[in-house]
């Protein structure tokens, strides 16, 4: 028998979620999922993959077990007292997406006695190669239910409740880095000849081989940078160019500004 996921809240990531359970056979014949927006026309799409797209969220809820709210964090208050009479602590697993609402705050809002698991993944979800922290929680049973609903769509990682913040900048956020490095990238390579569409081929497959090569090892970055500077040779050039630029100040940077911001709206 599947388990019945709802997803409340059809935007980007919602969408993303819903797409890269619907695209395995591994989770498409292990749950049952439906995804709720007020204008049901930008998804509807996804009924062509076998999932249910409504404007309910109290029927989406009633009939789920896992229920995932994937709002924005300045609609959670309406959206749970939406759907508050038909939560039921016995029969739902809470999964939150927002950044910066604590397990508390939406304990506050539904009711003791629910296991509320904080998750934080990220829009490549779409494509089964997410990365998804998952708070640490003392609902082990549940805990393990939501690990396995996310393994579904890439890697998981469990983390302290305090990590949950930063998670969003290094995973979440960092996917508009990677992108914005291999836009930046293709357009280097347009600089020295190729044609646009060639230049991000090169580049996109690139930054893939370079992540492959980190999770598929227990190699160190550094390590794998060694195995192609020579001495003398182009690349080292380029790099230490980059580095006097600031490549890596400035990443690092922008992730402890995308913190503090985050930090801000709590």
């Amino acid at each position: 028998m599947k388990t019945k996921v709802a997803i409340l809240g059809g935007g980007n990531l919602g969408t993303a979620l819903a797409e890269g359970l619907a695209r395995t056979d591994d989770a498409s014949s292990k749950y049952d999922v439906t995804i709720t927006r007020r204008n049901t026309k930008h998804i509807s799409y996804l009924e062509d993959s076998g999932i249910t797209v409504t404007s309910d969220n109290a029927a989406a809820v009633d009939a789920a077990h896992l229920v995932i709210f994937s709002v924005q964090p300045t609609q959670i208050e309406a959206l749970i007292n939406e759907v508050k009479s038909d939560l039921d602590p016995q029969k739902h697993i809470l999964i939150s997406t927002m950044a910066g609402v604590t397990g508390e705050e939406i304990t506050e809002l539904t009711g003791s006695g629910f296991p509320v698991i904080r998750v934080m993944p990220n829009t490549a979800a779409a494509i089964n190669q997410a990365m998804t922290c998952i708070e640490q929680t003392p609902h082990k049973e549940a805990e393990q239910e939501v690990v396995e609903l996310f393994e579904t769509l890439g890697k998981t990682l469990v983390i302290n409740s305090e990590l949950m913040e930063a998670s969003t900048v290094l995973g979440a956020c960092g996917i508009a880095f990677f992108l914005r490095y291999i836009r930046a990238a293709s357009q280097g390579g347009i600089e020295v000849g190729f044609h646009a569409e060639e230049a991000q081929l090169i580049a996109a497959q690139t930054a893939l081989g370079a992540s492959a090569l980190l999770l598929n090892s227990d190699s160190h970055p550094e390590h794998e940078i060694d195995k192609v500077t020579t001495p003398k040779g182009c690349t080292i050039a380029g790099l230490n160019e980059m580095e006097h630029n600031g490549l890596s100040s400035a990443l690092i940077k922008g992730i402890k500004i995308s913190y503090e911001k985050i930090e801000k709206i709590r």
